[in-house]
């Protein structure tokens, strides 16, 4: 049975405001938010791998989406962009701690009736760049782009039997689950590293330091035996690298940088040198407002080789081991502590603060003993590598969901194709 051309309208549930924007003007506004209560889905919240973000949530009274009630969302509802980033969808999963969100002025929701479409297939038809570049042709230019609720209503998409819409998203969404699980495991291996290292290097609670003595610093009470020191006699702030100015080589820019993360995304191939350089092993540190207090920070592990060299934004800094070992220059870097003094350093013109250097010779360290060191490498180093290969793992998944993906919603691959090459694979 071939595919049937319909309206989003058409597929909408048959119940009133299944195809709705956000509240009107003044209806909802700043002084609504509220501390706890009802979650309001806004750009940020929406996701690049389907599940929605709850990092970023505002939240609205109970009593507040009760009169907002037909911008009410629920579980299965597709969100979608109405004005700036065009193109970005979400659907919101079943077992959130929410029975109910609020969708923002700049947002617009349908509920699928689910005789007639399957909603995680109509999120993946939005999905396709195809459909995107639709989006982009029938929005509106003036001031901020931007379509309106009739655009959205009156959207054709191509939908084939139910049943196959039920197996294409299955399939899709498959390796979405593997990209998430990926993530979330990357974020928990990072999240042990930076607990190793608080508890050894500022806690001071390492293997065996029951038997070790305290003696009084000038930064407090330190292990016996741990010198105190600048940090700039432990590590180098921008070291002396050599770039060659010919051919191309890995450039990283500042929106590589993660706030949470050590990996570094979307790098480029630039001719040139100009900026800073680094190796494998280096932390990039970024030294502007607001980059700097929003966290960016990234850890160099995608060069081929010790001898590789790449290069990047002049916002950053590079900060490179002398005495101890790269996983802790990362993870001292994305300390409170270490941050923190950095931000207390920073001067010039409102809005493009920088860091100064000298600010480094005023944060202090113990410096622990060659074999703890030794055995916080042996323990975290192998987190570092498998947060690398894992993020790898993730960008082979992208890469073949993307080009599966508008295959299999315009029938240029079949399920059943798919399916049953996939079922001998796996024999």
């Amino acid at each position: 049975m071939r595919s049937v051309r319909v309206k989003l309208r058409d597929i909408a549930a048959p119940k009133r405001w299944a195809l709705n924007g956000g509240p009107f003007g003044s209806k909802l506004v700043q002084r609504d938010y509220v501390e706890t209560g009802i979650p309001v889905i806004r750009g940020c919240n929406l996701p690049v791998e389907r599940k929605f973000s709850s990092d970023e949530f505002v939240f609205v009274s109970p009593e507040k989406a009760d009169e907002l009630l037909p911008n009410n969302a629920h579980s299965g509802d597709l969100v979608f962009t109405q004005r700036g980033t065009l193109g970005q969808v979400g659907i919101i999963p079943d077992g959130l701690p929410y029975s109910r969100y609020v969708i923002s002025q700049s947002q617009m929701k349908l509920t699928v009736d689910s005789n007639k479409a399957d909603a995680n297939y109509v999120y993946y038809v939005f999905r396709v760049p195809e459909t995107v570049k639709q989006i982009h042709n029938r929005a509106f230019s003036s001031g901020v782009p931007h379509i309106n609720l009739e655009i959205l209503r009156d959207f054709e998409i191509d939908l084939p039997p139910l049943s196959n819409q039920g197996r294409i998203a299955s399939i899709l969404s498959a390796y979405d689950d593997l990209i998430q699980n990926n993530a979330r495991r990357t974020k928990i291996l990072e999240k042990v590293a930076q607990m190793i290292y608080r508890e050894w290097f500022v806690n001071f609670r390492f293997p065996g330091h029951g038997k070790v003595g305290k003696v009084e610093s000038e930064m407090g009470t330190v292990p016996k035996g741990w010198p105190v020191q600048k940090v700039t006699e432990a590590i180098e702030v921008d070291p002396t690298t050599k770039v060659p100015k010919v051919g191309m080589k890995p450039f990283v820019s500042m929106g590589a940088l993660s706030h949470t993360s050590m990996l570094i995304t979307n790098i480029e191939q630039r001719e040139g040198n100009s900026g800073s350089k680094f190796r494998n092993g280096d932390t990039l540190f970024a030294r502007i407002t607001p980059c700097l207090e929003n966290g960016k920070t990234g850890f160099v592990q995608f060069l081929p080789d010790c001898e590789a060299v790449g290069f990047g934004s002049t916002e950053f800094m590079v900060l490179r081991s002398r005495t101890v070992n790269p996983a802790y220059v990362y993870l001292m870097a994305r300390s409170g502590e270490f941050r923190n003094n950095a931000i207390r350093s920073m001067s010039g013109a409102t809005g493009r603060q920088r860091v100064q250097g000298q600010s480094f010779d005023r944060f202090l360290i113990a410096c622990p003993p060659l074999e703890l060191l030794q055995a916080f490498r042996d323990a975290v180093t192998p987190m570092f590598r498998l947060i690398y290969a894992l993020s790898l793992k993730n960008r082979n998944l992208r890469t073949t969901r993307d080009l599966l993906l508008p295959k299999l919603i315009s029938g240029e691959v079949s399920v059943e194709r798919f399916e049953s090459e996939a079922v001998a694979q796996s024999v």
